[in-house]
């Protein structure tokens, strides 16, 4: 008999009809009356599936009551209507097999709420609670929502290299990758020596898939990269991760307005999905962790987006009175305190800011006219601030060079990428999508280290 998953039984099974499952056992709770009550859960769904054992089992002594927390079993048993409350249906056992025990002296996962702080932990046991199966499930909906999207609007999924010579950010807080025997590094000249090393050259692990779409999008028009970034960025907060993914779309013949159109579009996109298709796993989230969860996106999917300019909003924030931590200045770079400010204050609604000055983003974004700002763009939703970056690229050679030596950076890094503005330029732009940093605007967790399997911080490379 094949297995059927409890989402589906709940859902569309059958009364009267004999099924198979197999999950993790929650509860245990036995009657006078000589049955019991197992709560089963096999991850498919934030509900348990209530299953019903009696004496008629042959193993019910032996194996039944001696049940606990954490066991994973096969059942088959017929579907019938259940009496209690919030429930229809529940299954009638007829055989039950344990694959796996728990000892309940030794199963930390216990009949009670635990901390998100413990629970890290534990990260190979955290998935069996409902909020970490929430998590995972609302990833993979959200994940699944976002290849759609794309491949809907005729984009194409291109992989770009995890292992790269270039820094995309030019910010320098990377991750070198090498074969050297760290004892005995090669040196030459009083420097280490790469051209022994496994590329010949420093390597690092990628902060950006962007310069290499770039690439493919001024061949292949629309594509859009979803893979893992890296920043050796010290930093113990709860927004930051050294491991996490970004979702990355370019497009050729595309300026800065069409940029933001597609942000907002994708971003109301993924909210509906999320609203139609987690509506369970929302709840909760909703319930026990952050109350105006679902409200939130209800209200995004139909909401303009604010659009205004960086030099606008420090004029807004500079004058607001407002007793904010960090001084507000042209030339410097808005914090998550301004950018919450414009949202949940100001326009009580998602803000998109352009037009920032060049001193403060990376070399490729678009020069404008005035010498002094970029064709850059940040969205910004409550709660969270940034959660889209992008720009128009810059496609005239004399300038991007211009940008890259401004920039500190080596050009001969840059020789293709100075390449695509010799041999048929174009216009061209995208953004950036932090996905964790989306799952917890979605989820309301408040640390970004719940919303992915297996955190990456300084000093933490359990798991």
């Amino acid at each position: 008999m094949a297995r059927v998953r409890i989402r589906d039984l709940l859902s569309g099974g059958v009364v009267g009809t004999r099924y198979r499952v197999c999950g993790w056992v929650r509860t245990r709770r036995d009657s006078k009356g000589g049955f019991s009550f197992i709560e089963l859960n096999d991850g498919s769904c934030m509900e348990n599936l209530q299953l019903i054992a009696d004496t008629q089992i042959e193993n019910y002594e032996g194996t039944v009551l001696k049940l606990q927390s954490g066991c994973s079993l096969e059942v088959e048993g017929v579907l019938q209507p259940s009496p209690g409350k919030g429930q229809r249906v529940e299954l009638k056992i007829e055989a039950l097999h344990v694959f796996g025990w728990a000892d309940p002296e030794q199963y930390p996962l216990q009949k009670k709420r635990h901390s998100f702080e413990f629970l890290r932990t534990i990260a190979h046991l955290r998935p069996r609670t409902n909020t970490f199966g929430a998590v995972a499930r609302l990833r993979n909906a959200v994940s699944h929502a976002i290849h759609t999207f794309f491949q809907e609007r005729g984009f194409l999924y291109i992989h770009t290299p995890i292992i790269t010579g270039s820094d995309c950010e030019g910010a320098g807080d990377l991750f070198h990758v090498t074969t050297f025997d760290l004892d005995s590094v090669p040196v030459k000249e009083g420097r280490v020596d790469f051209s022994e090393d496994f590329f010949g050259q420093p390597a690092n692990l990628t902060v950006s898939g962007q310069l290499e779409a770039e690439i493919y999008a001024l061949a292949l028009g629309d594509v859009y990269t979803f893979g893992p970034t890296f920043r050796a960025e010290n930093s113990n907060t709860s927004r930051h991760l050294a491991e996490f993914w970004m979702v990355e779309p370019e497009m050729a013949f595309c300026d800065l307005d069409g940029d933001m159109d597609l942000a907002v579009e994708f971003l109301q996109y993924l909210f509906r999905q999320v609203l139609e298709y987690c509506r369970s796993d929302l709840e909760f989230f909703n319930r026990f962790i952050d109350q105006s969860v679902i409200g939130t996106l209800e209200t995004l999917v139909s909401q303009d987006f604010e659009r205004l300019s960086y030099t606008e909003a420090v004029e807004i924030l500079s004058k607001s009175g407002e007793n904010f931590e960090f001084p507000v200045a042209w030339g410097t770079d808005l914090q998550s305190e301004h950018e919450r400010y414009l949202c949940e204050k100001t326009f009580k609604k998602p803000v998109i800011l352009t037009d920032y000055p060049k001193t403060i983003k990376p070399f490729y974004m678009k020069l404008n006219p005035d010498g002094k700002t970029v064709r850059a763009m940040d969205v910004l939703v409550p709660k969270i601030g940034e959660i889209i970056g992008g720009s128009q690229r810059e496609d005239d050679y004399d300038t991007l060079l211009e940008r890259l030596v401004e920039s500190g950076l080596h050009i001969d890094d840059y020789w293709w990428y100075l390449d695509l503005r010799r041999f048929g330029s174009a216009p061209h732009a995208g953004f950036g999508l932090g996905f964790e940093r989306l799952v917890q605007f979605i989820t309301g967790m408040g640390n970004i280290r719940d919303v992915i399997p297996f955190p990456r911080t300084p000093g933490n490379l359990s798991f």
